[in-house]
């Protein structure tokens, strides 16, 4: 329902800011990962999550949209309510979560507290597919300062093809062939895409 707030910050808690869009003001909880990403300035967007029970109506801020998904996925999982998800972010940053459960690493979810070998488990077998699949982790990354893959990357994508099957298409000829020149990956790719 709502997405973002943006306005002025008149609080700020490592535990929740309060942010005041045109005379009203919310009251946001937030994770100490968002409390260190907020800057001093008077403006401020947090992305937000509303969270609706019988009995109240809280709302979740966020620095990001990649952080908000992470909270989004946990509190999908029985056993994490919004509180143990907001502590996991607040001892994890959102890419050590996400990595953590792409690589089934119990002992590092373990670590949170209030979370214990059994809810660790359950965590890593609901949302490790699931996070694979988001954020295409397990692909093999090729070196960054590739240049000839870059290049021929954007020419992927000038003739029609989707980023991220050119990407995965390029990436393999890059692993086999690391010196190949850009034309040789986009003659290879095409034939693979």
């Amino acid at each position: 329902m709502i997405t973002h707030i943006q306005g002025k910050l008149t609080e700020k808690n490592p535990t929740h800011v309060v942010v005041d869009c045109h005379g009203v003001g919310y009251m946001l909880n937030i994770s100490l990962h968002t409390y260190s990403q907020i800057p001093d300035s008077e403006h401020l967007k947090l992305y937000t999550h509303l969270q609706v029970k019988e009995d109240s109506h809280t709302l979740y801020g966020f620095s990001s949209v990649a952080e908000r998904e992470i909270f989004r996925l946990l509190i999908s999982v029985s056993g994490i309510g919004a509180s143990i998800a907001r502590t996991m972010l607040s001892s994890l940053t959102p890419k050590q979560v996400r990595e953590g459960i792409a690589s089934s690493d119990v002992a590092l979810i373990q670590s949170i507290k209030g979370i214990g070998a059994k809810t660790a488990q359950r965590v890593i077998i609901d949302l490790k597919d699931k996070i694979l699949k988001i954020y295409d982790l397990d692909e093999v990354s090729v070196s960054k300062g590739n240049t000839n893959k870059d290049e021929a990357l954007s020419a992927l994508e000038v003739l029609g093809f989707m980023k991220k099957q050119a990407e995965r298409v390029v990436d393999k000829i890059v692993m086999a062939q690391p010196d190949a020149d850009v034309e040789t990956i986009i003659k290879q790719a095409l034939k693979n895409l």
